[in-house]
């Protein structure tokens, strides 16, 4: 499945809820979408890793889709959507799956996700010798994104 596809679809069911979403977000529920999935069905839900950067996993791609148009804190809306047909290339287990974590991730800023990536292993390990503002672009370790979030089912 492609990335830009499940980003259009968050960025739509997220702006139709009435919650505010930033760049900062948007990555963060993109990095626990993949997580989750990766928990679920044994593997992630898109092609694509996320680096431990400064303020959390960050999808290159997508941050290279808004780098020109949108710092971390900008607002994102249904004017940033690229595909309006991406709904149909997204298959209704994957929606599914997108929906759950939305429900349960959706309401925090992407502040509050930030700080909360920041207190889990995934991202921690991956940022190991770095000082907190120095550039970071070690990607995360899929499978330790499973196991851990794994462990946390129980």
């Amino acid at each position: 499945m492609d990335i830009h596809d499940v980003c259009d679809y968050i960025i739509h069911k997220v702006c139709t809820s009435g919650e505010s979403l930033s760049n900062l977000k948007l990555q963060k529920l993109l990095y626990y979408v993949q997580a989750w999935n990766i928990v679920f069905e044994g593997k992630p839900l898109f092609a694509g890793k996320f680096q431990a950067w400064v303020h959390g996993p960050v999808s290159r791609d997508i941050y290279n889709r808004f780098a020109k148009t949108k710092t971390l804190y900008s607002d994102i809306n249904e004017n940033d959507v690229r595909n309006v047909d991406h709904s149909s290339s997204i298959d209704e287990s994957a929606k599914s799956h997108i929906d759950r974590v939305l429900s349960v991730y959706a309401k925090f800023s992407g502040a509050q996700l930030e700080e909360l990536t920041h207190q889990e292993q995934p991202w921690l390990e991956a940022r190991k010798g770095y000082e907190p503002f120095q550039r970071c672009e070690v990607e995360l370790d899929e499978n330790l994104m499973g196991d851990y979030y794994k462990q946390r089912l129980n």
